[in-house]
Order: C-alpha cells, then sequence, then structure tokens
C-alpha cells in the first residue's frame, strides 16, 4: 500500500500487482515404452531438474510412426507399467493424448493438439542425441519447431552440430534398451534394477515378453 496526499487528505493507494508469468513449462518425452525403464526415468528427472521445468510427461504412442512396423504389446499395458513406474515422484507425469487419438501419431500432430488444448503451456521436447541427425527427415520439422523447444540428451560418439536450435543436458550414461530387457526375459534372465521394481512385478505378473525372440 502506498499513502497519497491530496487537499490534506491522506488517502491509502493499493500499488499495482507486478505481472506474473503464469506460463507452466513442462517436458515431454515421448516412445514405445516397452517396457519403461530406468533410463526413460533418469533422462525424464534430469532434464526435469536441470531446466527447472514444473513436469515432465512421458508419452507413449500408440503405434510406432515408423516405416518398418515394430511389434509392440497393447497399449493398456505399457500404460500401466508407466502409471506405476512414476507414481512416487511428483515431477513425472504421463501423456495419453497418443494412446487417446489411437492409430499412428507424428510428433507435429500431437504437439499442435497440445498447444491447442494447453495455450498457457511451453513445451520442452526432449530427444536423444542419436535423434539430432534424423530431425530433417521429421514430418512437419519447421512447423514443430515453431510448438516446442527441443532439448537433446547428450550421447558419447554422436555430434551435436545440427541446424536447429537445441538445449543440451547432460545425465549419466547407462546402456540400457527396452530391446534388451525384452531379450533377458524372454532368456529367463533377472530385470531387477533394469526397470522400477512395481514394473518388475507387473511384467512378472502378466507374463509380458515370454516369447520374445
Amino acid at each position: 500500500m502506498q499513502t497519497k496526499v491530496a487537499n490534506g487528505v491522506k488517502t491509502l493507494v493499493a500499488e499495482a500487482e507486478p505481472e506474473c508469468n503464469c506460463r507452466k513449462q513442462v517436458g515431454i518425452l515421448g516412445g514405445n515404452f516397452n517396457p519403461v525403464h530406468i533410463t526413460h526415468l533418469v533422462i525424464a528427472d534430469q532434464v526435469g531438474h536441470a531446466l527447472g521445468l514444473d513436469q515432465v510427461l512421458l508419452m507413449p504412442e500408440f503405434l510406432p510412426p515408423h516405416v518398418d512396423e515394430k511389434k509392440t504389446i497393447p497399449a493398456a499395458d505399457r500404460l500401466a507399467m508407466l502409471e506405476a513406474a512414476v507414481s512416487d515422484n511428483r515431477l513425472l507425469g504421463i501423456e495419453k493424448a497418443e494412446l487417446e487419438r489411437k492409430g499412428k501419431s507424428f510428433s507435429y500432430d500431437t504437439m499442435k493438439e497440445l498447444k491447442e488444448r494447453h495455450p498457457d503451456t511451453d513445451y520442452y521436447f526432449i530427444i536423444g542425441g542419436d535423434m539430432v541427425a534424423y530431425l530433417p527427415k521429421w514430418y512437419k520439422i519447421d512447423e514443430l519447431l515453431q510448438l516446442v523447444q527441443f532439448v537433446g540428451v547428450r550421447r558419447p560418439g554422436y555430434p551435436e552440430e545440427t541446424p536447429y536450435p537445441i538445449i543440451w543436458v547432460d545425465v549419466p550414461l547407462m546402456d540400457i534398451s527396452s530391446t534388451i530387457i525384452r531379450k533377458k526375459i524372454a532368456q529367463g534372465c533377472s530385470i531387477r534394477y533394469y526397470v522400477p521394481e512395481a514394473v518388475r512385478e507387473y511384467i512378472s505378473a502378466k507374463g509380458l515378453y515370454l516369447d520374445e525372440v
């Protein structure tokens, strides 16, 4: 409050509230998550903290948009494992847009939909360093760049030079992939510590990936 004097009379005048930046800063980490594993979670958590994001959402595909179609398990199982994996971390969440749309989804279409649905949100699209070289081949990449800020996770052996604006973030290097995990399960090997314990228990209870070849 400020005091204003007029004609010898003091009055209290409320100060104007400073404008606040009420835009949300949200990271998006897309993938098939077949299954979700520790590296996915470390990347999401590390990027979220490094950039001071409000939240990082893991966004599972319904079907991968690749020319060479990849086999995957039902979306309901992949979603259930994701929900179990992020349940103990308030920074992490799940974006179901592509599961709800069904079919194949391109990043541009999904992010256009999310921006229209949440105009008060700035999105940070997280990709691995190995994907940066493929950006020129992405569907409507120039339009996508108007919708998101790309965040690259550095990986040894992959160049960082790119004509696209990318924020680079370092995360611990872990050579874990969903493919490796599926093969280990089919071979009867342990996947403890490769995935959160709740995910391991879900896979075991459902008998997933036993016929992986």
